[in-house]
């Protein structure tokens, strides 16, 4: 029995011994293979190294970090030294240096050259200093480095102080481009602008003359005068037509002398108001413009027809803007005060300095404008006069024969004047608030509680609107407190 199992026992050790010896062989083949033949073995480089786990260093520029090395380094590889340059203090420390903002990497050999430990490197702006001063100035703010640009994130209290957290890494980076300000600002104010334009104008124009013409003859002579005296300072007699003539006739009836008053006074006074409001998020824009446009002839455009005849004219037109527009853009700043960019108009079509002719005689107006831009700081509530203007013209001509209208009292047959006087007063005045959203049954419409009249009303009361209760029973305005509008701070 002990026999047999001996003999079980070798013959299994046998076995495993052989096919041990036949996996040998079947590895070694390849080997001698590649050794018998010399092009393939010049082709094939083996290099016999064990995988370090690689890391990740930020570093600022100017700055260093010292590595320990898991075993003893006997060469070091830095893949671009421009960026970053290491040095090996002892057989298991080295040292790395930031040279330039940039990202490279570092690897560390043993005396077989077995790789020992592999660091990717990003060097960045040294942010420390801007980091302990944003926490001082505006405790809310970070700072981060993205290669050669910076990033700032967190949460401001105003559009101000994201600014200012702006201008301080532009400084640091030397340039604004590479600052990339994601900085928001929490519950981020409304600005309404009140824009108040008043204009009053007075204009006052007298005109006198006397024109004489006069037809005498003498015998076979004969003496014709016409004294026509023009008005220059308005430009022409205000009535043309107008005037009080007064002839002497001859024993034939036929007149002998003419004369003609032309006598005429012009008043007239010119106010204008405008008072646009607009509402704008604090650091952003808004436009406002209530107006239209008129047409302007450019010229005319004709057809070709195929005969080679010029036909089928068309005139050509462009068209101009006029009336009310308003863009402004507020910051809000500390202490309540409002920082406004405003830009105000108010033009309209006016007849003067207006040209005729063209096709059909085309009187083509101009345009007459107020403009006021400019920057300023005003409190919420409080009232500046963004713009003002005083303007008075006057003028004055005397026209008449020459030495003739000098002579005292008699001297006015033979000269015209006129007197012309413009005046002129223009103010803009801007009131900014600070304002929030209310409901909208709090708001009051301008069409509330307006209602057109009834055919009857219409016909036999000549209404335009309905009129409910009664008139003498109404109650003054402001006896009854209601709110409507802004909510204002």
């Amino acid at each position: 029995m002990t026999t047999g199992t001996k003999q079980m026992a070798t013959s299994t050790t046998l076995v495993r011994a052989l096919s041990f010896s036949a996996i040998t062989a079947l590895m070694l083949i390849p080997a001698l293979a590649s050794a018998t033949d010399p092009d393939k073995n010049a082709d094939v480089a083996v290099t016999s190294s064990i995988a370090a786990k690689t890391r990740s260093v930020s570093l600022g520029v100017g700055k260093s970090v010292v590595v320990d090395l898991p075993r003893e380094a006997k060469d070091v590889l830095v893949a671009d030294p421009k960026i970053a340059n290491a040095v090996i203090r002892s057989a298991q420390r080295a040292y790395i240096i930031g040279a330039a903002v940039g990202q490279t990497n570092v690897v560390f050999f043993d005396a077989d050259g077995n790789q020992v430990a592999s660091y990717d490197i990003a060097i960045k702006r040294d942010l420390n200093g801007m980091r302990a001063a944003l926490k001082q100035m505006l405790p809310g703010v970070q700072i981060e480095g993205v290669g050669d640009s910076v990033v700032l994130t967190g949460t401001v209290a105003s559009p101000v102080e994201a600014q200012q957290a702006g201008d301080i890494a532009a400084k640091l980076v030397g340039s604004a481009d590479k600052v990339v300000n994601s900085i928001v600002v929490r519950g981020r104010d409304q600005v309404m602008l009140k824009v108040t334009v008043a204009e009053v104008r007075r204009d006052v124009v007298k005109q006198l003359g006397v024109d004489l013409s006069a037809n005498m003859n003498y015998g076979t002579a004969a003496v014709v005068f016409n004294d026509a005296n023009a008005f220059t300072a308005n430009n022409g007699a205000l009535a043309p037509s107008n005037g009080l003539t007064g002839a002497a006739l001859n024993k034939l009836g036929v007149p002998t002398v003419t004369a003609t008053l032309r006598a005429m006074e012009s008043a007239g006074v010119v106010k204008t108001l405008a008072e646009p409001n607009l509402t704008a998020i604090s650091g952003e824009s808004a436009t406002f413009i209530s107006g239209g446009e008129f047409p302007i002839p450019t010229g005319v455009t004709c057809q070709t027809t195929t005969s080679g005849t010029i036909g089928n004219c068309v005139q050509t037109v462009s068209f101009k803007k006029f009336g009310i527009s308003l863009n402004f853009t507020p910051v809000v700043l500390t202490e309540g005060r409002i920082s406004l960019k405003v830009m105000t108009e108010v033009s309209e079509v006016s007849m003067e300095n207006a040209l005729t002719g063209g096709q059909n005689g085309t009187t083509i107006p101009s345009i007459k404008t107020r403009r006021a831009d400019t920057t300023l700081e005003v409190p919420s509530g409080g009232s500046i006069a963004m713009a003002g203007l005083i303007q008075e013209q006057t003028k004055q001509a005397i026209n008449g024969m020459p030495g003739v209208d000098q002579i005292p009292i008699l001297g006015q047959l033979f000269r015209s004047q006129d007197f012309v006087n413009n005046e002129t007063e223009l103010m803009v005045i801007v009131t900014p608030y600070v304002v929030r959203a209310v409901a909208q049954k709090e708001l009051s419409r301008p069409d509330d509680g307006f209602a057109p009249a009834s055919d009857a009303q219409s016909a036999l009361l000549a209404r335009v609107n309905r009129i409910y209760g009664v008139a003498a029973r109404s109650e003054p305005i402001g006896a009854t407190p209601v709110n409507f509008g802004f909510i204002i701070d």
